[in-house]
């Protein structure tokens, strides 16, 4: 497989519609509507928002974003094309969004995910995240898992 180049884009393009629409597909076969906490386009292309997007000869096969709050940063829209899976491209997305985060200085990361994504949850695991309660606007779910990870300097 080519290494991917993973760089920051604009999520509005076409390539990147069908891949978050494949994302809300995939999550709404597993979860109810209010069990999912999608973000949409135009939170996606915010001024705190920083939207990785992983392609491979060309073509997008992962994409990630991140929401930088108050002294944190939320991992959101976290998905590869089920083409790219096995590749280690979930990983590799995932240091760009950490890469930065240390950047601008934030301490640490969070995010929500579903407890039915048992390959989502050891990525994170195997990427130092733990679990923790819910924060910022989440409340309790059944169908969600928080984890944080601390950034060392």
């Amino acid at each position: 497989m080519l290494t991917p180049v993973i760089r920051i884009e604009n999520p509005d393009q076409p390539e990147i519609h069908a891949l978050l629409a494949a994302s809300d597909a995939y999550h709404a076969a597993l979860y109810p509507a209010e069990s999912n906490h999608l973000v949409d386009i135009t939170t996606l292309q915010g001024p705190e928002t920083s939207f990785f997007v992983a392609r491979i000869d060309g073509q997008v096969r992962g994409i990630g974003a991140l929401l930088r709050q108050d002294g944190y940063a939320e991992v959101k829209r976290m998905f590869v094309d089920p083409k790219a899976r096995g590749s280690k491209l979930g990983s590799r997305l995932l240091a760009a969004l950490e890469a930065d985060a240390r950047t601008v200085g934030l301490g640490c990361l969070r995010l929500e995910t579903g407890i039915k994504q048992p390959e989502a949850i050891a990525l994170y695991r195997n990427a130092g995240f733990y679990e923790i309660g819910p924060f910022g606007n989440y409340q309790p779910d059944p169908n969600s898992l928080f984890m944080e990870k601390t950034l060392a300097d």
